[in-house]
């Protein structure tokens, strides 16, 4: 049995606000928890699972962040001001594999773009 990381969860003052976020710049589909306020964000239609790494914090503030794949970060960065987020940290080449860049959302929790090479 694999030990994967398969869930995550995004607290938001206002969910519907945030959810319409991640609808627009990313696509993702929400489905509501009987009636409780809790929504499963569905991300792709592939299987669950994520690969992560343990790095030295870089700043003491520095927050646990989960990076979205993306064909574009500059075109995902748009939509993201469009939706009302903030870029906080610009594009970045990583030598050899792609490029990186982090984001605040709606309620200013920090989320990382990928883009493969």
């Amino acid at each position: 049995m694999e030990n994967r990381v398969t869930h995550f969860e995004i607290p938001a003052e206002q969910p519907e606000q945030s959810m319409q976020f991640f609808k627009e710049v990313f696509d993702w589909r929400f489905e509501q928890m009987g009636e409780e306020e809790y929504w499963f964000a569905i991300t792709g239609d592939s299987e669950p699972g994520i690969n992560g790494a343990i790095m030295k914090k870089r700043h003491p503030e520095q927050p646990l962040a989960n990076s979205i794949r993306v064909e574009n970060i500059e075109a995902t960065q748009a939509m993201i001001r469009e939706a009302g987020g903030e870029v906080v940290v610009p594009k970045t080449e990583i030598p050899g594999q792609g490029w990186l860049s982090f984001f605040k959302d709606l309620d200013g929790y920090i989320h990382g773009l990928w883009q493969n090479l």
